[in-house]
C-alpha cells in the first residue's frame, strides 16, 4: 500500500497489515494515518491524491462560509468512524489553485477520490452518518 504523507508530500510504501499500527512518514515522522481531517494546500493535493491508495476525500471550505463550519464536526465525526479514508480539508481561499482544478463553484464542496480518480462530488452541509452512507455509495465494492 502506498501512502502519501499530508504533511512533506513523500511516498510511503506500507503493508497493508500495518496500516493500523499508527505509521509515520519515513522522511518528516508525520502520522499517515490520522484519524483527525488533515489540512493540505495547493502544493500538497495532487500529490497527495495521486499517490495515496487509500480513498480521499476532499472537503473545500472557507472560515468565512456558515455551513463549512456547520459540518466541520460532521467531517471529523465521519473521519473517526471510517479510519480507511483519508479525509483533507482544504482552503479554498488559501488554496485558489485546487479550488480552480477541480472546478470549486461553492462550499462547502466534497470530493471523493480513489485511485487518483474522482467518485463522487456533493456540494452542501451533511451530516456524518449521510457523508458515511454517501461515501460507501461509491467505492468499489462497498454495500450501499
Amino acid at each position: 500500500m502506498h501512502l502519501a504523507c499530508p504533511a512533506c508530500s513523500s511516498t510511503n510504501r506500507m503493508p497493508d497489515e500495518r496500516l493500523h499500527d499508527e505509521p509515520i512518514c519515513g522522511r518528516c515522522g508525520a502520522p499517515l494515518m490520522s484519524t483527525e481531517p488533515v489540512e493540505i494546500g495547493d502544493q500538497a493535493l495532487l500529490p497527495y491524491i495521486a499517490n495515496t491508495e487509500l480513498p480521499v476525500l476532499v472537503d473545500f471550505w472557507a472560515d468565512w462560509c456558515g455551513p463549512c463550519k456547520m459540518m466541520a464536526p460532521h467531517f471529523a465525526a465521519a473521519a473517526k468512524r471510517m479510519p480507511d479514508v483519508r479525509f483533507v480539508k482544504v482552503n479554498s481561499d488559501d488554496a485558489p489553485a485546487a479550488s480552480a482544478r477541480f472546478a470549486i463553484r461553492s462550499i462547502p464542496t466534497l470530493v471523493l477520490f480513489h485511485t487518483g480518480k474522482e467518485r463522487g462530488r456533493m456540494s452542501g452541509a451533511v451530516s456524518a452518518d449521510e457523508l458515511l452512507a454517501w461515501i460507501r455509495t461509491r467505492l468499489p465494492g462497498s454495500a450501499p
